[in-house]
């Protein structure tokens, strides 16, 4: 019994939550960064503020998954998760921008953030992975590139929107600037107004959608009573996963290292480089140290503007996702959209203006774009059976793992790029994410597609 071709609508109604998700995670990732460097992060241990989020979704993305694969209620499979989730994500979303507005000392004000952190990308993880294993469920194997394709249209869609918000509301009058070691209102605004839109898709996507029930799943994917029993074994799983499980998890080592370092080191970079922000002295273990100063209205500009680069590339890569099915062979695809990534994150270390960024930006986009869908894509297209969710769990290890290195060794590699007293040059952490996208795309050619695993 195969599943039927669904409606364009069907399909969109199935990652429509997907957007609010992904302000979120927008929200998220261009404004981590600046709020701990506000909040008085040296730049060298700005990278180590990215570990627990990864770390955390290593440990419940594969829970999550196994849980979902054996629930069964009247709200659905997947669906119960991902709205919790949600709710979690829009109680985080309103503490996290105030970690400085609380009267609590420089160190308290870093740890209640680091855990709030911590906190609000476990609950996007919960959140998010639903919308990928409903893909899986409910979609044939035809149809799945068009799912995913608009899935990643909608994920750049809301990324698009949270990475502007800031901008926005600082053109409107909104401050764009605090006292030391607050957030400035710009940005908590941000955060506000996304955590609005997140639960409000999520309920969209809630009422618009219903999961197959268990005798028809069953019959779909081809699962008999015995299997429906059987226990999931994640070390059995991983034994008997299908090539295209490892293969393309090496390409995403490279690829997430690459973007952990685009998110950690871009607002210092344009901060730099682009808009001449002022130093300060900074004294360290007896050592003076020149960093920038996170609060001149400068650094906040530059802030503002990472925003509108990382839209830039969200809109370069919604264009670049209507050109990638028009690419016979998809590995081809793969390899050169993270080819031209790679380029665009080496460009960056010769743009002095805020505008030339676009180009650059743009070409990020291009890897984006095969990020969010190929892997998937190649993935459950080799998977068949009841263990649908566990594996797209455990395959968040591959997203997961690289960020969880690249956060551990950025300090310690952009101190080997940094003279002794001087500003750190985080732009040289771009340009080593170039070399690992173009790394990445060469690893392209060993993916197997062909082989299947029971999953």
């Amino acid at each position: 019994m195969k599943i039927p071709d669904l409606s364009f609508w069907k399909l969109w109604n199935i990652s429509f939550g997907f957007f609010g998700v992904q302000i979120a995670y927008a929200l998220q990732s261009a404004n981590i960064s600046r709020i701990f460097s506000t909040l008085g992060a040296d730049p060298h241990s700005l990278s180590y503020f990215w570990i627990l989020p990864p770390l955390a979704g290593i440990v419940v993305q594969p829970i999550i998954g196994a849980l979902s694969d054996r629930t069964w209620c009247r709200f659905g499979r997947r669906i119960p998760y991902l709205f919790v989730g949600a709710l979690i994500a829009v109680l985080v979303m309103c503490l996290l921008p105030n970690a400085g507005s609380f009267g609590m000392s420089v160190s308290a004000a870093m740890v209640f953030g680091l855990f709030s952190l911590m906190f609000l990308d476990t609950s996007i993880n919960i959140a998010m992975q639903p919308f990928k294993m409903m893909v899986g469920d409910m979609v044939n194997e035809k149809q799945k590139g068009l799912a995913y394709s608009i899935q990643s249209f909608l994920c750049n869609a809301g990324s698009l929107a949270g990475y502007l918000f800031p901008f926005i509301f600082a053109a409107i009058g909104i401050s764009n600037v605090a006292p030391k070691g607050i957030i400035p209102d710009s940005v908590i605004f941000s955060f506000y107004i996304g955590a609005v839109i997140l639960i409000l898709c999520v309920i969209y996507t809630t009422v618009k959608v219903k999961e197959y029930p268990p005798e028809l799943y069953a019959a779909y994917h081809g699962i008999k009573e015995k299997e429906k029993a059987e226990k999931t074994n994640v070390f059995k799983l991983l034994a008997h996963a299908p090539k295209a499980f490892w293969t393309v998890g090496l390409v995403q080592f490279f690829c997430w290292s690459a973007f952990m370092f685009m998110w950690t080191y871009t607002n210092g970079t344009v901060a730099a480089n682009v808009f001449d922000t002022p130093v300060v002295e900074q004294i360290k273990d007896g050592v003076t140290h020149l960093v920038l100063d996170t609060q001149s209205v400068q650094y906040q500009t530059a802030g503002d503007w990472v925003g509108i680069l990382f839209a830039v590339q969200a809109v370069g890569s919604v264009i670049w996702a209507a050109v990638i099915p028009s690419i016979a062979n998809r590995k081809f695809a793969y390899s050169l959209s993270l080819v031209l990534g790679g380029i665009g994150f080496i460009s960056v270390f010769f743009m002095h203006n805020q505008y030339a960024l676009f180009f650059s930006f743009l070409l990020i986009g291009c890897a984006w774009a095969a990020m969010l869908a190929l892997p998937f894509t190649i993935l459950t297209n080799a998977l068949t059976g009841g263990h649908m969710g566990t594996y797209l769990g455990l395959f968040n290890g591959t997203i997961c793992v690289p960020q969880i290195v690249a956060a551990i060794a950025g300090g310690w590699v952009l101190g080997m790029f940094t003279d002794e007293g001087a500003i750190a040059p985080e732009v040289n952490m771009l340009v080593l994410a170039g070399v690992l996208l173009i790394v990445g795309a060469c690893c392209v050619g060993i993916i197997r597609e062909s082989d299947h695993a029971e999953a």
